[in-house]
């Protein structure tokens, strides 16, 4: 982690917290991975890492039951669920996205962690990376569905991550994003991590849901816009 974590560094790391549901239902990050991205941060001299998420349903039942709260809090890491008073209107400067509530920390990190799990989405067909920086935004989010393959590239345009950490150590294959059958979920025992975006979201689209970048437009889109490479073949990469 000292590749991209620096003493003194406020560090923001943001997981899919979306959803009250349970560890092994897969709608929200790992919370064992959660912890040792938090235990790494701290060991690398970071001098705050935040766990943070607006999420989807009641805040406290979602930090809680995923079991996120508990993990990032024994592993060092401040934990905040979303204070309204604290987002902040920001021009997105989007080709979908213009004026939105962004919430503070992410505009004052030094570096910032997205933690995404790999899952279905019934609009997009797959919710990777890109998709879990919805998760940076107040007010009224179901009007960004209205074209969501520009919105996720705008987002991955304003907001740059540091790293991306995907979490497919239990995917959600159908009924996603929310999901709450066991039957639904597929122990795959992965993580990816990644600098480029595009590549993260090309590469767990097409190993987890046999997706092309042509079926996640959004893909394509970033990758027009020039957030990252979609032929995550032609980046090193290695396997451990």
């Amino acid at each position: 982690i000292s590749a991209f974590i620096s003493a003194g560094d406020f560090v923001v790391i943001k997981p899919n917290i979306g959803w009250d549901r349970r560890p092994e239902q897969a709608a929200n990050t790992n919370p064992d991975v959660v912890g040792e991205v938090v235990r790494q941060c701290v060991e690398a001299g970071a001098s705050r890492v935040l766990v943070t998420d607006v999420t989807c349903n009641d805040a406290t039942r979602c930090f809680n039951r995923s079991g996120i709260a508990a993990a990032a809090r024994k592993a060092g890491a401040e934990v905040q669920q979303a204070e309204e008073a604290r987002f902040r209107e920001v021009n997105i400067g989007g080709a979908m996205l213009g004026r939105q509530l962004v919430y503070d920390a992410y505009l004052e990190a030094d570096k910032f962690i997205n933690m995404p799990v790999a899952k279905h989405h019934s609009l997009t067909k797959a919710t990777l990376g890109m998709k879990n920086l919805y998760g940076i935004l107040g007010g009224n989010r179901s009007r960004l569905h209205q074209d969501i393959h520009n919105s996720l590239a705008d987002l991955g345009n304003f907001l740059r991550p540091t790293l991306v950490v995907m979490d497919a150590w239990r995917v959600l294959l159908r009924n996603g994003p929310q999901g709450g059958s066991l039957a639904d979920v597929e122990d795959r025992r992965m993580l990816v991590a990644s600098t480029d975006q595009v590549a993260m979201d090309a590469y767990s689209g097409e190993t987890f849901f046999n997706l092309t970048p042509e079926e996640m437009q959004w893909v394509t889109l970033a990758e027009a816009r020039g957030l990252g490479s979609a032929d995550y073949s032609s980046l090193s990469f290695e396997e451990i």
